[in-house]
């Protein structure tokens, strides 16, 4: 996983409350057997009528073609535990994601494939959905910034940890692959001294 530290970019504003993965990567896309590929199917059945690209959709608005981070409203993610919704934003190009509320597997997956969610209180959610200009977004000093807004948000160590170092899962085990197989030759050495 590529690391995060600060990204700056335009916020793409998705009013929308109880976005569930269904939503956000239809179930006819889950077919593909990577990681990669999602993206062009991100909220599909929003952002195409019949193939044909919505002109009302935001993911489809010009303005947002190069942001790395979505707006939502309360309980993203909600529905089922498919990382595929994770593999979808990543894919697309979303590296933060900010909102009340996440569903709890969704909000776990993103994590783990590299993506920021950050929960903030109503007020500061209504305050960038009337602001449309770029913000930074500083993980080190879990900050959001802008010229209206500076609030500060909470993350766990342990999720800042991965996603400062670019840790997925594999990453995570190999830092304790000095320990793993200290463990494995004590395992094999009383198997021998058993026989």
């Amino acid at each position: 996983m590529e690391p995060f530290t600060t990204i700056k970019s335009i916020v793409t504003p998705l009013d929308k409350v109880n976005v569930d993965t269904d939503q956000i990567i239809p179930k006819q896309f889950l077919k593909l057997i990577q990681k990669t590929g999602f993206g062009q199917y991100l909220f599909y059945d929003w952002r195409y009528e019949g193939g044909v690209p919505r002109k009302d959709f935001v993911l489809n608005d010009l303005r947002y073609k190069n942001s790395k981070i979505l707006l939502v409203r309360d309980n993203f993610g909600c529905g089922s535990s498919r990382e595929h919704a994770a593999w979808a934003l990543s894919d697309f190009g979303f590296r933060a994601i900010i909102s009340t509320s996440f569903a709890d597997i969704f909000y776990n997956n993103c994590f783990k494939n590299g993506i920021l969610p950050i929960k903030v209180n109503e007020q500061v959610l209504c305050k960038l959905f009337e602001n449309e200009s770029e913000i930074e977004i500083n993980l080190g000093k879990q900050t959001i910034k802008n010229e209206n807004i500076d609030v500060s948000f909470y993350i766990e160590p342990h999720w800042k940890k991965v996603l400062l170092e670019g840790l997925d899962d594999i990453a995570l085990t190999l830092k304790h692959d000095d320990e793993i197989l200290k463990y494995e030759n004590a395992q094999r050495n009383s198997r021998i001294r058993v026989s």
